[in-house]
C-alpha cells in the first residue's frame, strides 16, 4: 500500500502548469509552480515544517510548547498543521488588512488568532511584529518563529522548492519569477538555481507601498515609501534578512488594482484558483516581458489559494467599491449604490447656518443641498461655512440663504463618470442624482476620486 503516514508527507512536489492566455503577449514558455496543491494550499507549508523542525533540533522549540508568529495567514496554516500533528499549540499574530478566510481558517485548524492594526510603524507596540514578540517574552515554554529572519525559511526553499523546479524544467529555466515578502521563497530558490546556472535570471515582484525595489537599486532604506496598500502577501516595511538582495536581479512594482484584477484574470483564463500575490506576479511578469525571449523558459511562483480571498478580491462588490472593476462602466448610480437607500441630508433656506455646522459634523458630510417649498434652490460647502463663521461668529445665527450657493446640478442615474467630473469644480463641489419618484442622492468629488483610482 501507498500512503503518507501524516499530512506534513505530503508537502512538496507541486506541479508546474504551463500559462497560455493570460500570457499570450510573452514569448517565452511561462510555467506556474503552482503551490496551493501543499496540503495548507501555499508555499508556506515548506517552511513551516522546516523551521519547527530545526527548532527542535537547536532545543528551542520544547515539548508540549507554544509556536508563536507573525503572520499574513500562510505560514500560520503551515505552523497549524505541523503544531497538529507534532502536539505543539499556536498563537498567530495577524495584521487586521488581511482576508477574513485567513483568521477563519487557522481558527478551524486551532490556532488562536491576535489580530493588530496594519496602519502602524513596525516599532509600534501595537504592530504584530511587536506583538509577536511580547507575547514570546511573556509565554512560558513559547518559541518565537520569526520567519522574517530566521534562516530556516531561505534553506527549506533552497533545499527543496529549487531543486523541484530544477528537476522538472530538465535545468532549461532561464527565469524565476517570484512575490518578496519575508523573502525565503526567492532566496533560497534564487540560490539554488544561481549555483546550477549563473545565467538564470531571478526577478521579484514588489507593490507601491514596499521598500525592496529602491533599496535593491539604490542601498537607500526610504521611509517615504512606505504607505499602506492593499495586496496581501507581498512587499514589506522593512528588511526581512531572508531577503539576499545579492541574489535578486531586478525587482518590478504592481499596483494593487493591477494586482487584484489579475488575480481574477488567472481563474477565468487560466482556470487556477490563486491568491492574490500571483495576481502581482502575473502583472510582473507582463511588465518585464522585453527580457524575455521565445527561447526562454519562466517559472512563476504562485503562492497561495484563491479561497483565502473570497470576500475580497473575488467579492464584485468589494472590487467595485475600490474602483477595481475596469470591465463596468461606471455611471451616478454606482457611485451612491453602497447608500442608495440612505436619506439625502439637506438643509432649508430659513434654517440657521449653525444648523447646518452641526448637521456636517453629525452627519460627517462636506456639502448639503439647500431646500425650499420649490425644491433645490441653493448648496453649503463646508468650507465656506467654517470661513464665514471664523470670520463672524454672528454668522452662526443667519439664515442659510443669506449664505449659500447656487444649487448643485442635477444628473440622471445613467449620467456617466466622465460627464459628472466635468461638471465639480472649484465653484461646484458635488451633483445631485435624480433616482425618480422625487428621490435624489448626493455624489462628492470624494465619491468621484474613490471610484477612479
Amino acid at each position: 500500500m501507498k500512503y503518507a503516514k501524516n499530512i506534513l508527507e505530503t508537502i512538496g512536489n507541486t506541479p508546474l502548469v504551463r500559462l497560455n492566455k493570460i500570457t499570450k503577449e510573452i514569448d517565452a514558455l511561462v510555467l506556474a509552480k503552482v503551490e496551493t496543491f501543499n496540503p495548507g494550499n501555499s508555499v508556506k507549508d515548506r517552511m513551516a515544517v522546516k523551521m519547527i523542525e530545526d527548532a527542535e533540533k537547536q532545543g528551542v522549540l520544547k515539548p508540549g510548547g507554544t509556536i508563536i508568529e507573525g503572520t499574513s495567514g500562510n505560514t500560520g496554516m503551515g505552523l497549524a498543521l505541523v503544531a497538529i500533528v507534532k502536539g505543539y499549540k499556536l498563537i498567530c499574530v495577524i495584521s487586521d488588512k488581511q482576508s477574513k478566510e485567513k483568521m477563519d481558517i487557522l481558527r478551524a485548524v486551532g490556532a488562536v488568532v491576535v489580530v493588530c492594526p496594519t496602519n502602524v510603524d513596525p516599532n509600534d507596540p501595537r504592530s504584530y511584529y511587536s506583538v509577536s514578540k511580547r507575547l514570546a517574552e511573556e509565554t512560558p515554554n513559547s518559541w518565537y518563529v520569526n520567519q522574517y529572519d530566521n534562516p530556516s525559511n531561505t534553506l527549506a526553499h533552497y533545499e527543496q522548492t529549487g531543486p523541484e523546479i530544477w528537476a522538472q524544467t530538465d535545468g532549461k529555466i532561464t527565469h524565476f519569477v517570484s512575490g518578496v515578502g519575508t523573502g525565503g521563497t526567492i532566496s533560497g530558490v534564487g540560490k539554488y538555481l544561481k549555483e546550477k546556472n549563473p545565467d538564470i535570471k531571478i526577478w521579484g515582484i514588489d507593490t507601491y507601498g514596499s521598500v525592496f525595489k529602491k533599496y535593491h537599486e539604490t542601498g537607500i532604506f526610504d521611509e517615504n515609501e512606505i504607505y499602506p496598500y492593499i495586496t496581501e502577501g507581498i512587499g514589506e516595511d522593512i528588511l526581512p534578512k531572508n531577503v539576499d538582495f545579492s541574489i535578486i536581479d531586478g525587482f518590478t512594482k504592481v499596483t494593487d488594482k493591477d494586482a487584484a484584477v489579475y488575480t481574477r484574470k488567472i481563474a477565468k483564463e487560466e482556470g487556477i484558483f490563486v491568491g492574490n500575490s500571483a495576481g502581482s506576479a502575473v502583472k510582473g511578469l507582463l511588465q518585464l516581458k522585453e527580457h524575455f525571449t521565445k527561447d526562454d523558459v519562466v517559472v512563476v511562483l504562485f503562492h497561495d489559494h484563491g479561497s483565502r480571498y473570497v470576500a475580497k478580491i473575488f467579492n464584485d462588490d468589494w472590487m467595485r467599491e475600490r474602483g477595481f472593476l475596469d470591465d463596468e462602466k461606471k455611471v451616478a448610480i454606482d457611485l451612491i449604490r453602497d447608500r442608495i437607500d440612505m436619506p439625502m441630508i439637506t438643509v432649508k433656506t430659513e434654517e440657521l447656518v449653525s444648523h447646518a455646522i452641526e448637521r456636517m459634523r453629525n452627519y460627517n458630510i462636506s456639502q448639503i443641498p439647500v431646500t425650499d417649498v420649490d425644491g433645490f434652490v441653493g448648496s453649503v460647502d463646508e468650507s465656506d461655512l467654517f470661513r464665514l463663521y471664523f470670520d463672524d461668529k454672528d454668522i452662526a445665527g443667519k439664515p442659510i440663504k443669506e449664505v449659500m450657493r447656487a444649487p448643485f446640478p442635477i444628473v440622471k442615474s445613467d449620467t456617466s463618470i466622465d460627464q459628472i467630473s466635468k461638471l465639480i469644480n472649484r465653484n461646484n463641489c458635488a451633483v445631485l442624482v435624480d433616482l425618480g419618484n422625487n428621490k435624489f442622492h448626493i455624489i462628492t468629488k470624494h465619491d468621484v476620486v474613490r471610484a477612479i483610482q
